[in-house]
């Protein structure tokens, strides 16, 4: 019997992943694998079509090959049918577009006037299910996509005519809610709400979310006030794997949520390898410190990418950075046009900041087989369906282990076997997780951490409400905890009016909220020769990726920027090959607002509250590509940013470090590689990225009047981060230390306590030291401070 998780098979290389890992293992003289674990196919547990299901349905998702749904898919369609909110919260490939598209197509052939809307993180999911729905080739539905990349031209006939739209979230808040008026009728009309991939609103982004999904509640309870409108939509939810989806779905909509968790959809096994890239000789021409350094992810990633191309085996790599993913695409070319002249050109890479024809002819072609090999960033994790890949490489732990699953889980979607590699980076996540791999495979998925409460999200969401439409008492229950006090703050600050009926926006304009919290609008970067558009970064990225001297990678060919205009929000670039590559510096000062949460123990204090921080980017160095060194450092002059935000810290007393032998000089280096180690572990206890948080030691801060070590969120607010680590304390900073003491370095690495994004440029670092400052604290600390 086919299934709803049946597609159809891309040609593979014709051995199994096993044999495959044991022809790239032997590439190398020292083993690099330090684990394989082996997760083993399962088959699936079909069942008969809900009753309510139409007949045109079960025929159109026959002519795609699904005979019947798996269980969970039905048993969630159902519940979605019978108007309960769901998730549906189960592995990478198990077929969660069914469980939505079910519900929601069986209400618009039933009636003609229901409408649904479909929400996805990306531009490139949103596409997919588009395909999807629109090859049932359903009479009436009209499925079409409402993003920033559709033409003016086409956005009228959506408005008037389409019955399931695909949009995002951005358009949602940007365009939609505020322009509800023209889309009266589509609104007054929803049955449902699909929101796919629900795991990826965490942090700041999520928050933003949750209150963007309660203005499309409040719109639609606002339209459905005339006669004959119906009910309020129903809100399903797809979720990979994650902890407690029913709270995390719940948190996100501001309603009671269903789950159904457990996947009864078949599975192709995965041989799943830890891969630690060998060591190797500093180079002759660099540094002066000769001690070997392990080879880098990227440099290992592109060559395993080549690698696998050369097998005949269709592979997509997740690297973790837009560059990151340039590089490895690049490099990988590079080798296999060695080998094979030509076969280069069927590598590619993948990442946000292309034009939108760019990214609709990378999908076309991997998907038709043109290219062998993808190099892509996170903008390819989610639900995209991408037939017949035989193999993944993660380039680095992507952060929580339910993306890692989400990634891995990119091959093998066609039911087959598949191989996927994690590849370590040199740093001190990376290095504890693949010599304890029962922390990625014995370990349960983590819940998604979002905070609609934050001020700095919520008033901010309600001055978007106001803007639509005055707030009333009632609206304040809607927004949830926090929303009173948010409103009296935007009086305070002239931007609301109170009225006996209510709140009213004061200004013309409407507010300026980035639901990404990427730090102001994108900068557009553009070859100065020609104009010509190349792609665009993020505002919160423009300080580190095209300051004034950096290189810029696009599809493998290298710019350098010659001028950023932050007022425009442009940065120009012309075109040049050179031998190095650019690395940005800051500086950081941080002073304590107030104070949340305070655990005494003895000589050691765990702290979480609210901090200023103050960070410029003041200069970057030129390293050689061929050996890393440092060329030289070169000032840059550009603005500070400041941020208030929550952050953890621990204090010791000078006595005890003394007592541990630490000497007062070496107690700055001592901080330092704690505070280093303690930011790259953080991920493994809460569900953020290492780039999501920031930190700062000192031996003595004026606000604590001791040494401190402090990590922060790097989100205005905070994004519940710090608050996680403050709940688990000993948990994480046991893990911090255990990662210091087995490292084989004697004096520091990348891989314990070296920083890739230190504005002192690591130092002073004291390994040693900081293993006893740990073990002061972690003795101190009172088993309340774990999990």
């Amino acid at each position: 019997m086919t299934s709803a998780a049946t597609v159809s098979t891309g040609s593979g290389p014709g051995r199994t992943p096993a044999e495959l890992l044991r022809r790239l293992r032997a590439r190398t003289a020292a083993d690099p694998v330090t684990h394989v674990e082996r997760v083993p196919a399962r088959p699936g547990l079909p069942v008969p079509w809900p009753a309510w299901t139409p007949d045109e349905l079960r025929a159109a998702f026959a002519r795609r090959g699904v005979d019947a749904p798996w269980r969970h898919q039905a048993e969630a369609a159902s519940l979605a049918y019978d108007g309960q909110h769901v998730v549906v919260a189960t592995g990478t490939a198990s077929g969660k577009s069914l469980a939505y598209q079910l519900p929601a197509l069986a209400t618009l052939l039933a009636d003609p006037r229901a409408t649904v809307l479909y929400l996805a993180p990306t531009k490139a999911l949103a596409a997919d299910q588009f395909r999807a729905v629109a090859g049932l080739e359903l009479d009436g539905v009209r499925p079409a996509c409402y993003d920033g990349d559709t033409p003016r031209a086409e956005r009228e006939w959506i408005r008037r005519h389409s019955r399931f739209m695909l949009t995002n979230p951005d358009m949602l808040h940007h365009g939609i809610l505020p322009g509800h008026t023209h889309w009266s009728g589509f609104l007054r009309r929803l049955t449902y709400v699909i929101v796919d991939e629900c795991h990826t609103y965490r942090g700041v982004f999520g928050s933003h979310v949750a209150h963007v999904l309660r203005r499309l509640r409040r719109r639609c309870a606002t339209f459905r006030r005339t006669p004959g409108s119906g009910s309020a939509p129903v809100f399903v939810l797809a979720s990979a794997t994650s902890g407690d989806p029913a709270t995390a779905a719940g948190r996100l909509t501001g309603l009671p949520v269903a789950a159904v968790t457990e996947d009864t959809s078949p599975r192709g096994g995965v041989t799943f390898a830890l891969w630690e890239p060998p060591t190797q000789p500093a180079a002759a021409d660099g540094p002066q410190d000769l001690t070997p350094v392990r080879r880098s992810a990227l440099r290992e990633t592109a060559d395993l990418l080549a690698d696998t191309v050369v097998e005949g085996v269709r592979t997509l790599a997740f690297v973790r950075s837009r560059r990151g993913a340039e590089v490895v695409a690049a490099n990988a070319r590079r080798a296999l046009d060695e080998a094979v002249p030509g076969l280069g050109a069927r590598v590619a890479a993948y990442r946000a900041g292309y034009l939108r024809e760019e990214r609709r002819e990378l999908e076309r072609a991997l998907l038709d087989g043109e290219l062998l090999g993808l190099a892509s960033t996170n903008a390819l994790e989610l639900g995209v369906d991408l037939v017949g890949l035989d193999a993944v490489l993660i380039c680095g732990y992507p952060g929580t282990r339910a993306s890692l699953w989400q990634q891995a889980g990119r091959a093998g979607r066609s039911g087959g076997e598949a191989l996927a590699v994690l590849v370590a980076r040199d740093d001190p996540l990376d290095t504890y997780l693949v010599h304890h791999p029962e922390a990625l495979f014995g370990a349960p998925v983590e819940a998604t951490v979002l905070d609609p409460a934050n001020p700095y999200v919520l008033a901010p969401q309600l001055a978007c409400a106001a803007a639509e439409s005055p707030l009333t008492p009632a609206d304040l229950e809607l927004f949830g905890d926090g929303a009173k006090e948010a409103v009296d703050a935007l009086v305070a600050a002239q931007a609301l009016r109170e009225r006996p009926t209510g709140w009213y926006w004061r200004h013309r304009d409407r507010p300026e909220v980035d639901l990404r919290g990427a730090g102001g609008a994108p900068v557009c970067v553009v070859e100065s020769a020609t104009g010509r558009l190349l792609g665009t970064v993020d505002g919160g990225s423009s300080h580190v990726l095209v300051h004034p001297g950096a290189v810029y990678l696009h599809q493998g060919v290298s710019y350098v920027v010659d001028e950023l205009d932050l007022a425009d929000g442009c940065a120009l670039v012309h075109a040049e090959e050179p031998d190095w590559s650019t690395h940005a510096r800051d500086v950081t000062a941080l002073s304590v607002v107030s104070v949340r949460s305070r655990v005494d123990a003895g000589p050691v204090a765990l702290f979480l509250g609210e901090v200023d921080v103050t960070n410029q980017v003041v200069s970057y160095q030129r390293r050689r590509l061929s050996s890393g060194e440092v060329v030289d450092t070169r000032p840059l002059d550009l603005p500070a940013r400041e941020l208030r935000t929550v952050a953890v810290w621990f204090t010791v007393t000078p006595d005890a470090l003394a007592a541990a032998g630490i000497e007062p000089a070496d107690v700055p280096g001592a901080l330092h590689a704690a505070e280093h180690a303690a930011i790259g572990l953080l991920p493994l206890v809460a569900t953020c990225d290492r780039w999501d948080i920031g930190g700062l030691s000192t031996a003595l801060h004026p606000d604590t009047g001791a040494p401190t070590v402090f990590v922060y969120d790097g989100h205005p607010g905070g994004a519940g981060f710090a608050e996680r680590a403050h709940g688990t304390a000993a948990a994480w900073l046991r893990a911090t230390r255990d990662a210091i003491v087995e490292c084989g370095c004697e004096t520091g690495c990348p891989s314990c306590v070296q920083s890739p994004k230190c504005g002192n440029g690591n130092n002073p670092l004291d390994k040693s030291a900081a293993v006893q400052t740990l073990d002061v604290v972690l003795a101190s600390l009172p088993d309340g401070t774990h999990a």
